[in-house]
């Protein structure tokens, strides 16, 4: 197995499990209802504003894998719509499981020469860099995703 399909298969896993670091989005989530997602627990981020976060740069990079220009700004980074109710929620939901498969499918096509060249411009390096860096950013986010789901349900009781 290559390199790229080694990120694509862990990319998998950290979206739908079975993860390497014992939990994945898709567990994390399970049975979490809107009301709980937009929880401001401490002032801490809501699980939903985490979930679009790390939507947001998947999705960037995404669109650089399809051909497109690199058009993300952390400032636009939490600036999800309103989620006001479940279909709301499970929207978000369809669009970041969506996204992490069809991310996943074009990152397990790339040669090892494509992971070595830069992505983009070069601006932040070569493919095989971003591609890591999505995923540890991702497991960054979904290590404050299972404390926030924690403490909103503790203080739901």
């Amino acid at each position: 197995m290559g390199f790229a399909q080694q990120l694509a298969r862990n990319f998998r896993q950290l979206h739908f499990g079975p993860s390497l670091v014992g939990s994945s989005l898709k567990d994390a989530l399970e049975g979490v209802n809107w009301e709980e997602a937009t929880t401001k627990v401490h002032g801490l981020n809501t699980i939903a504003q985490l979930v679009f976060h790390i939507n947001y740069y998947i999705s960037a990079v995404l669109e650089v894998l399809e051909g497109k220009p690199l058009e993300a700004h952390d400032k636009y980074s939490y600036d999800m719509k309103a989620i006001g109710s479940e279909a709301d929620w499970q929207e978000l939901l369809n669009i970041v499981w969506e996204k992490a498969e069809v991310f996943a499918s074009l990152a397990e096509k790339l040669s090892d020469e494509h992971l070595a060249s830069p992505m983009g411009d070069g601006k932040y390096g070569n493919w095989f860099k971003n591609l890591l860096i999505i995923q540890e950013h991702s497991n960054y986010h979904l290590g404050q995703i299972v404390l926030v789901r924690k403490l909103v349900k503790q203080n739901g009781k």
